[in-house]
């Protein structure tokens, strides 16, 4: 099983006017930074909460299709399957129709029900699925994530050149209350 990003999101939940305002900055020497710093924190923030917050595009491959449908997919929240694909025994590679599967976007994590899908050939990534992701455009984010990106992007600002920050692999406790809610668990 792989997932890989076929599209990364095409905006950020913070624009770079909404940031500098949040930093309290004025000029533009550091737009280059403080862009890469609101990247940085909204990664943090899917990272803590399992969820991918802006629009973007994922392809999942599979050995095999999973022995149970419906089957949970590895990314949340999904807005619309984009694509599906079967490669056969002969590297032939057929295009499943959309009315050959069911989406449930609305559970937690989404779900995915196949029709009778065919059976890949042996090998390796012999399914193919590209998920749409994210809650959309960045005013469907929830707003306790944007504010839990805003907090960890100050965080990161403050914190750019020290090297004893634990930032890298801890958000900041209240970005991490913000996100509670909306963590996935896994069992």
């Amino acid at each position: 099983m792989a997932l890989t990003p076929i599209a990364p999101p095409a905006a950020e939940p913070l624009t770079l006017a909404e940031a500098k305002l949040w930093l309290r900055v004025d000029g533009d020497e550091e737009d280059a930074l403080i862009g890469a710093l609101v990247a940085a924190a909204r990664a943090a923030v899917e990272a803590a909460s399992g969820r991918l917050l802006v629009a973007q595009s994922w392809r999942w491959s599979l050995d095999a299709w999973p022995a149970m449908s419906p089957f949970a997919l590895p990314v949340a929240p999904v807005r619309a399957v984009v694509a599906a694909r079967v490669r056969d025994a002969a590297g032939l590679v057929t295009d499943l129709a959309a009315d050959a599967f069911d989406l449930d976007a609305a559970s937690d994590p989404p779900r995915l029900a196949w029709r009778g899908p065919p059976p890949p050939g042996p090998g390796l990534g012999g399914v193919e699925i590209d998920l749409a992701a994210g809650y959309g455009a960045p005013a469907a984010v929830p707003a306790p994530l944007i504010q839990a990106v805003r907090i960890t992007l100050a965080a990161l600002y403050e914190a750019r050149g020290d090297a004893s920050s634990t930032l890298s692999t801890v958000l900041p406790p209240a970005a991490l209350a913000l996100v509670a809610p909306f963590r996935r668990v896994r069992l």
